[in-house]
């Protein structure tokens, strides 16, 4: 099966999938990861703290490229312990994608999709928190139905520290995958994203990974999972 991974921001991929990644390797699927944003420039700041500041000098933007290419590398990184082979970088800007006109966004995802031709499509949720991860889903929903492509399947995924912050939960799951065997490289490919990962009780550090995979295993009647939120499927 060809398995085609959208997301808005490098780790995405990881906190939302990462065992069913490794999973897919395992089957002989054939996984890509496209990153839509650059996942740094929001921020406005050098040491990986947000800013209300938009004036930045010459030497915070170079600066910023160069944390640009680090995080392109430790999602390559994170990727290469799960087993994905092919990794696709955007430079949309991170957590402003609602200030880009949709019909780009769409031509990015169009591109992809016609060029990799995935048979089950996996992003983030349209209910989220994060307003990257809404328009990824949204971008992604609008350009399956609007071409005539390969896609039978497209499953959202929640992404800790955004998706389960939305009040109400939104994020319905109706399908599970077992990562019993995963959830150790799943914890090791997140720890590539050195300075994204927090420290507990944040939902993005080694416990609240661990706790959420162990929360639907109980759910699904596993020890651990990743759930999913069918959206299509074509038999």
């Amino acid at each position: 099966m060809r398995i085609l991974i959208i997301v808005a921001h490098p780790d995405d991929e990881v906190l939302g999938m990462g065992g069913t990644m490794l999973k897919h390797f395992r089957d002989r699927d054939t996984v890509t990861v496209a990153y839509l944003t650059t996942g740094i420039t929001s921020r406005r700041s050098t040491d990986f703290k947000n800013s209300t500041n938009y004036d930045t000098s010459n030497e915070e933007e170079l600066e910023m490229k160069k944390q640009i290419k680090k995080l392109n590398c430790d999602a390559k990184s994170a990727c290469k312990i799960l087993k994905v082979k092919n990794s696709i970088f955007f430079n949309f800007p991170d957590n402003e994608m609602d200030t880009i006109s949709k019909s780009e966004i769409m031509k990015v995802i169009k591109k992809i999709v016609k060029e990799n031709k995935p048979e089950r499509i996996y992003t983030s949720h349209y209910g989220d928190l994060n307003i990257d991860h809404r328009i990824v889903c949204e971008s992604v929903l609008a350009v399956c139905e609007s071409l005539k492509t390969s896609v039978k399947e497209i499953f959202c995924f929640e992404i800790l520290s955004s998706t389960e912050w939305t009040f109400p939960y939104k994020f319905k799951p109706n399908y599970f995958t077992d990562i019993k065997k995963e959830i150790k490289q799943k914890v090791k490919a997140m720890k590539c994203y050195k300075d994204e990962i927090r420290k507990y009780p944040h939902p993005r550090s080694v416990e609240g990974i661990e706790n959420s995979a162990e929360r639907w295993g109980i759910i699904s009647g596993l020890k651990c999972a990743e759930a999913f939120e069918i959206i299509k499927r074509i038999d």
